[in-house]
């Protein structure tokens, strides 16, 4: 599985994005889309995920609960992640990554596909 992430730019403090995460082929229900980010000089951190077969299941940290919303479009194989009220806390890399399974993980050495990572830059 190949993942394209895209839809990173700079955005002004409050202002929002929506990034994109396209799969190269269909990805069956039992996986789970998830979106991490980094930063220069930190570990890589989980941000929201998705499970593809459940309607309504996603988890967010706790950083991003009430401001950003993970979600899925089957049909074009992208599951999203609008992000609103962004701060400039939330500029990193942005990367979408998949894993087979039914429960959420935050752990990136559960993912082991991922995309290429889209920058996103928040100024004041």
């Amino acid at each position: 599985v190949q993942l394209q992430a895209s839809g990173g730019g700079s955005v002004q403090t409050g202002g929002s994005l929506r990034l994109s995460c396209a799969a190269s082929k269909v990805i069956s229900d039992n996986h789970i889309m998830g979106w991490f980010r980094q930063t220069p000089g930190k570990e890589r951190e989980f941000v929201a995920a998705i499970i593809l077969n459940s309607d309504d299941n996603t988890a967010y940290a706790d950083s991003a609960k009430g401001r950003f919303t993970i979600s899925k479009d089957n049909s074009k194989n992208t599951v999203y992640l609008q992000m609103n009220s962004l701060k400039s806390d939330d500029a990193a890399v942005y990367y979408c990554a998949a894993r087979r399974g039914s429960r959420h993980s935050y752990y990136t050495y559960h993912y082991p596909f991922w995309g290429q990572g889209t920058l996103v830059t928040v100024s004041s």
